[in-house]
This record gives C-alpha cells, structure tokens and sequence, in this order.
C-alpha cells in the first residue's frame, strides 16, 4: 500500500528529461493540488476543498492519513518538496527554514464522519492568501494530495459497486486488503500495484521504466549535472547507473539466460 501510495505522491514530480531547464519542469506540481481557499475563488478550477466517500459493509471504525508535498524553495530559486502527513482536525504547519530551504505556511481542516454504511472524509485549505501569481499560491497548497482510509477488522466496498457516493477530487480504490482505501488524485483501479521489475521511482506514469532508464544513461555528463541538482532525480541517476546487466534485460521484458 505505501508503495502505491508514494507512487502517487512523486507522480510528476519531476518528468524526462529531468532537467530544470526543461519547460515542462518549470510548470510543476499538477497532481492533486487544494489551494487557498482565497485563490480558489478567483480561480474557481482550482480547488481549495476535496471529499472522499466510500461504503464501510463490516466495522465501525476508521482511521484517516492525510499525506501531501509541501513546496519548499532552495536558495537559488528551484522548487523541491517535503512530504508532510496529518490525521483528522486542524492543519497547522508555521512558515520556516531548514537550511538552504524555506517553506511557507499551511492551514487547513480534516473532517471524518460515518453516516449509514457511507465513510466520508474532507480536506480543506484554509491558508491565508493576500492574492498574487498561481505559482507562489502552490507554495500554499496541499500538492499531490491523497488520503489513506484504514479500518481495522472492516470492509469497504469497491467504488465500482457503489455508484451513489460522492467524491470530488479523489478517487478511492482498495488497497492491500479490503480494509483499506486509498482516496487518490489520479483514477486507479482497485488493488493497483507497482510491476515487480520496476527498481525504483521514475515519476512519470506515462513512461515505461525500462525506456526510462537507456535515456538516462544516454545523457550527456551536463544533463546528468542538472539531474544531481535536485536529491531526488539524483537518487534515480544513481539508481540507473548501477542498474545490472540482467535487471537491464528484465526491464525491457527479457529475460536473461546464463550458462
């Protein structure tokens, strides 16, 4: 399930070919987003409020896991992001420093409650916004936003099954076991899962990872400097440069005979 989950997380996080310098990673952080609730009413396609509601047919309770990037800015401008989790009540996360790094306020609610057999479960963005451009109103916003529903000895019903229920924003599917319900950004099937040759976060969905990795050892040592920039493509060009010959071959589908 936190496979799945973080898969979610990082999905765009950074796409081909990893660079900064590339538009497409100058235009991040589309997955998931609640806003301000201020900018949210100038910009009305942007929310500033999400809602999960599923069917609970055995147990009664349930606990929820909220988990979201928050943007911070290095010194020289580049946006990375931390992960931050809340459970259910008042989000508050005070403006700060951590080295090279800061980061901006949060505030917001979470909202759990059972009504008949229906779980519903609500985020909302509270974060004072004085107005200005989308993208400083990111560094305010609950990025790649997703809720983990867990309940112990219960079963929730698939959201195939239950037509009635609201979901605006997310998009709950079982997850590990008929316990749990992962509320996601991005529409998945019920017991999605990550391909067992995979050998790491790529972050693009959209791509396959073994066509992935023949780019990255394809780049030039100046593109592979920009992926070192930012820790986390660092960590996937390290990953792919010590990727074997045999995972190399199992990754493009084959598989690797010896002998």
């Amino acid at each position: 399930m936190r496979q799945i989950a973080d898969a979610v997380l990082y999905e765009g996080y950074l796409l081909w070919p990893y660079r900064r310098s590339a538009l497409k990673n100058q235009r991040r952080w589309t997955f998931g987003c609640v806003f301000p609730e201020a900018h949210s009413r100038a910009h009305p396609d942007d929310r500033c409020r999400v809602q999960a509601q599923c069917v609970l047919e055995a147990g009664d309770a349930v606990e929820a896991t909220v988990r979201f990037l928050h943007v911070v800015v290095a010194e020289d401008g580049w946006e990375q992001a931390v992960e931050r989790e809340v459970v259910p009540g008042p989000i508050t996360i005070p403006a700060g420093r951590d080295g090279d790094v800061r980061w901006e306020t949060l505030a917001g609610e979470v909202r759990i409650w059972t009504e008949a057999e229906k779980v519903s479960v609500e985020v909302a963005n509270t974060t004072p916004w004085p107005g200005g451009e989308r993208a400083a109103a990111l560094r305010r916003a609950f990025c790649s936003l997703h809720v983990i529903l867990h309940a112990p000895g219960g079963r929730f019903v698939s959201q195939t099954e239950t037509p009635e229920c609201v979901n605006e924003g997310l998009w709950p599917v079982l997850v590990g076991a008929p316990d749990t319900m992962l509320a996601s950004p991005i529409i998945l099937e019920d017991y999605p899962r990550v391909a067992p040759e995979s050998p790491g976060d790529l972050f693009d969905g959209g791509e396959i990872d073994g066509l992935l990795a023949l780019n990255i050892m394809a780049l030039t040592d100046g593109e592979k400097d920009e992926m070192r920039a930012d820790p986390r493509t660092r960590e996937i060009l390290e990953r792919t440069e010590s990727l074997t010959e045999e995972q190399l071959w199992t990754l493009s589908g084959y598989r690797l005979e010896r002998g």
